[in-house]
């Protein structure tokens, strides 16, 4: 009597096929979360602009999904450069911090991340309406061009209050 091989069962089959697409889509999956604050009204009318008139590419990176919840985010490359619009003013900035003005948007970047190193950089617009944060990963410090690529799109959506000086 010769042995053959046995088949596997369709259970057997049904259980390794639902794993491999599970894998499949936890493998492609690039939807990035986001912490993005809950906004309403003007602040949210202005956040909604600027996450729809932002570029696909920031630092040479292209554009991720994000999931934000009821808030307003974007987000490029891997690991993710991160943007955020509505966020509280950031931790650390007073009437005497300085400030970095790039395309006509002024930047506050705190002085512990000003260490000629390369950092991981979180830089906040000054002088807007809404303020927009933008987390960088020292892979791709300097700041310089992403401060660039988004600049346009910050100046026509989100109103200046007050220059950066």
């Amino acid at each position: 009597m010769t042995k053959g091989r046995r088949r596997p069962s369709p259970r057997r089959l049904g259980v390794v096929a639902c794993s491999l697409l599970l894998l499949a889509a936890a493998g492609c999956s690039d939807t990035l979360s986001v912490d993005a604050p809950r906004l309403s009204g003007a602040d949210a009318d202005a956040c909604r602009a600027l996450v729809e008139a932002l570029p696909g590419h920031v630092a040479d990176q292209p554009a991720r999904a994000v999931e934000a919840g009821s808030g307003y985010a974007a987000a490029w490359g891997d690991p993710a450069i991160v943007l955020r619009c509505g966020v509280p003013r950031p931790k650390g900035f007073n009437a005497y911090s300085g400030c970095e003005d790039t395309n006509g948007v002024g930047w506050y970047i705190p002085e512990s991340q000003r260490t000629g190193d390369v950092v991981a950089i979180t830089m906040t617009t000054i002088g807007r309406a809404q303020n927009v944060e933008v987390r960088i990963p020292a892979a791709y410090v300097p700041p310089a061009n992403t401060m660039v690529d988004i600049a346009p799109a910050l100046k026509r959506t989100i109103r200046e209050t007050r220059p950066c000086v």
